[in-house]
């Protein structure tokens, strides 16, 4: 009996701690970067928990753990930002500062981040009212 196993995005990019180091980038970016402002103003003041929340998504939406999901039933990330005012400024915010996040951690293969980046950037952009 053969069993074959298939690798995740999460798998083939090198697991939580890659989705780890993207999420603290991108939050870094935010907090250091005037050009996202805006977008940084709509966050809380601690980014603590919004960064270990960002990774757990990514972890769990690439393939890897669910622990995110688990812990949000029913929950996506358009539903949990409904309220906020997002526009097509914060929206174009948060896809560029993924974009970049990603580049800089610059995870292998690079095709399955392009992929991410573009995936992330169209529903960031899709959020913007």
């Amino acid at each position: 009996m053969t069993t074959e196993t298939t690798q995740t995005p999460h798998d083939l990019i090198g697991g939580a701690l890659v989705f780890e180091a993207i999420a603290n980038r991108f939050y870094d970016l935010m907090e250091q970067d005037a050009a996202y402002a805006e977008l940084r103003a709509m966050h809380a003041k601690d980014l603590a928990p919004m960064r270990a929340g960002l990774s757990r998504f990514l972890t769990g939406w690439a393939g890897g753990p669910r622990d995110w999901f688990e812990a949000n039933p029913g929950k996506c990330m358009m539903s949990l930002h409904k309220d906020f005012p997002i526009d097509s400024q914060t929206a174009g915010q948060w896809a560029d500062a993924m974009t970049r996040a990603i580049a800089d951690v610059a995870p292998e293969p690079a095709h399955i981040a392009r992929a991410m980046t573009d995936v992330l950037s169209r529903m960031a952009r899709g959020m913007g009212r």
